[in-house]
């Protein structure tokens, strides 16, 4: 890839694929591609924007799941030798840029899982962190954190926003204003992260935990809408969250699903969603 400058932004004159999209199953898998860290730039951020808008257009797609590619990395973050050689302009332009995909990603109004396969740090922490279940694989070398002040800044794709709504305001204070990296069982026992799974059949685990939340087993439109009502509730008052809600259950009371749940639950038999 090769880069050009201008007015303090950067330019690509040649494009390589950073980020892989597959689907299976009504799963979006959505890989960040440059190893062997997973480092993201500019045009990486692109083009997990892109996949995201995919995946959420997608009427069969019902779940996403992020993860890095490897079994190292899910990501270290930002290329630091790229924010190295550009303006105070660009850093600028690319933290809004990457704020705006992941909030994107947050309000996607589809599960989102984070696969985390290895180390998970920095900026690649702030991508798990938009995302709505994190699950990562047993490794006692993998750490994970927010290490920004080391360098001098702060988790600014979102990082202090979103660890501190994740954790108890002090433990996250702590942890980033320490630069502190922690295991996947530390992070367990705080709540920052959902299951661990072992190693062996890792990504086969994730696939069926993710499988679990599509039709015809699971109302995905109910799911993706209990995301939404979190999410969008979470930042306005408590009486407008209210009024979320009920307009979210609205819509669902009016889906083929809701009357296929609530027929199955008087039927005594297992439900057939269809997510219609």
């Amino acid at each position: 890839m090769l880069l050009s400058k201008g007015k303090g932004l950067m330019t690509t004159t040649t494009e390589r694929t950073l980020v892989n999209y597959t689907t299976s199953e009504g799963v979006a898998i959505i890989e960040l591609a440059n190893p062997p860290a997973n480092t993201y730039s500019y045009e990486m951020m692109s083009q997990l924007d892109a996949a995201i808008l995919k995946a959420r257009f997608d009427e069969d797609v019902h779940v996403l799941v992020l993860r890095g590619q490897g079994e190292k990395f899910f990501s270290a973050g930002a290329e630091i030798s790229m924010l190295n050689s550009v303006t105070p302009t660009f850093k600028y332009y690319f933290c809004l840029h990457a704020n705006e995909t992941l909030t994107r990603l947050e309000q996607t109004p589809k599960l989102v899982i984070a696969a985390l396969n290895g180390h998970t740090v920095g900026g690649g922490l702030e991508i798990a962190l938009a995302c709505d279940i994190r699950i990562a694989r047993r490794d006692p070398k993998s750490r994970i954190g927010l290490p920004e002040v080391t360098l001098g800044v702060l988790p600014g794709t979102g990082g202090t926003q979103r660890l501190a709504r994740a954790l108890p305001k002090n433990k996250a204070i702590e942890l980033m204003t320490e630069g502190k990296l922690i295991t996947f069982e530390e992070a367990l026992e705080l709540g920052l992260i959902n299951y661990i799974y072992e190693s062996q059949n890792y990504w086969d685990e994730v696939m069926r935990y993710a499988r679990s939340f599509c039709p015809p087993s699971k109302a995905s439109k109910a799911v993706g809408r209990i995301k939404r009502s979190v999410q969008s509730g979470s930042e306005v008052s408590f009486s407008e969250a209210l009024a979320i809600e009920r307009e979210l259950q609205q819509l669902l009371f009016q889906s083929e699903d809701a009357k296929e749940g609530i027929a199955a639950y008087v039927e005594k038999r297992s439900p057939n969603f269809t997510a219609r």
